[in-house]
């Protein structure tokens, strides 16, 4: 694909060939997007979703999936949210979409996006959530994953830059590896954003953790604030207080 809209990074060193099929579907998908970017008119908040599609995501990849729909769900009378979605799989591909109000796009796309072996690329992650909140501001940024295999350091000088832009980092991790929960809550800590578990038994907690996220996007802390759920005092006592 060579559309200017939707980014792709790629290693030098690797190559990968999308079926017909699946490029068929992402070129459908994009065209949907431009139309609801060409009629959205202007919103009050962009958000990116980006997520880990490597092998071991698979198995809770359309919990995932139905965690995204409900967190756009949530926010359908508090104001109008643009969404990206980001995701990286494979040897070294890492795609993002158009800012879209048309969220039912976003939820096709995810439906088609088929998980295969590679290894972590959340440095591409924070360096395009640091590109893109240069163009527009970008009013924060989830992402959800379960491994990190690249240095902390350099993710921590990325996160550093992203804090001082202004965009939270909200990290849901699936599973226990300690490697990756050292790596996202400090990304979260240096965003000031928040870090949280992610598995099947938190799906309900987290779907309205996610709304909670939306309604930040659309309003910022005032609006989590006049809002009140317990899942909105929850995650301002996070983003306050730090992840725990």
């Amino acid at each position: 694909m060579s559309d200017p809209k939707l980014p792709t990074f790629r290693s030098d060193s690797a190559s990968h060939v999308r079926p017909r099929s699946e490029s068929a579907e992402v070129a459908a998908f994009l065209s949907q997007a431009r139309a609801a970017i060409s009629s959205g008119g202007g919103g009050s908040g962009r958000l990116i979703l980006s997520l880990d599609a490597t092998m071991s995501r698979q198995p809770t990849w359309d919990l995932a999936c139905k965690l995204q729909a409900e967190m756009f769900d949530a926010v359908g009378q508090t104001g109008r949210l643009a969404v990206q979605l980001v995701y990286f799989r494979g040897l070294g591909e890492c795609r993002a979409s158009p800012f879209v109000r048309d969220t039912s796009s976003l939820k096709n796309l995810m439906s088609r996006i088929d998980c295969r072996a590679g290894t972590t690329q959340i440095g591409k992650v924070l360096s395009h959530a640091v590109k893109e909140t240069g163009r527009e501001k970008v009013s924060a940024l989830v992402y959800i994953g379960d491994a990190m295999e690249e240095g902390i350091d350099q993710l921590a000088a990325k996160a550093g830059d992203l804090g001082l832009r202004g965009v939270p980092a909200f990290i849901f991790q699936e599973g226990r590896d300690p490697a990756a929960e050292a790596a996202f809550r400090e990304i979260a800590r240096l965003t000031r954003g928040a870090w949280f578990r992610f598995d099947r038994n938190s799906a309900e907690t987290l779907a309205k953790l996610l709304s909670s996220i939306a309604v930040f996007a659309t309003g910022g802390m005032k609006a989590l604030e006049a809002r009140g759920r317990p899942e909105d005092k929850l995650m301002i006592e996070h983003m306050r207080g730090g992840s725990r």
